[in-house]
């Protein structure tokens, strides 16, 4: 299914969406491939939680130390705060898609590479120091 159509997918698990369709979203089990492995299919899973904390340490654990790229969709600053620090992750988008952190309707420059620990990635060829960024997307809406 590697790089197929979202339409293909959806079929192979016999559900017909419109020619067309980008992206199919579907709840799995924190276990379940699609979330530990890395896909490069048109697929989102959504694995439900009960709460902020159990979402963090899904997310970690999810995430495997690799401090690539995270985002999290919330207006609570605190909490996107804490999934932060707890991913140590070189991009991290509050409110957007990932991208934005690579200049794509957010701040920065674009890399077709992926940022890791090791500094490859994201770097400068100014100083090739790994730099942070936390981009947010959309209103904050902070009341």
């Amino acid at each position: 299914m590697l790089g197929r159509d979202a339409s293909v997918l959806a079929e192979a698990a016999g559900v017909r969406v419109p020619a067309g369709t980008e992206l199919l979203f579907g709840e799995t089990e924190a276990a379940h491939p699609f979330v530990v492995e890395e896909q490069m299919m048109p697929f989102l899973p959504i694995v439900r939680v009960p709460c902020i904390d159990a979402a963090i340490r899904a997310a970690v654990k999810a995430e495997h130390g690799f401090r690539h790229t995270a985002v999290i969709h919330t207006r609570d600053v605190d909490h996107a705060t804490r999934m932060a620090r707890a991913l140590n992750t070189t991009l991290f988008v509050q409110n957007a898609a990932s991208l934005a952190a690579l200049g794509v309707d957010g701040p920065g420059y674009f890399s077709h590479t992926i940022a890791t620990p090791t500094g490859e990635g994201i770097t400068t060829p100014l100083t090739f120091t790994r730099e942070r960024q936390f981009a947010i997307g959309g209103a904050l809406r902070i009341v």
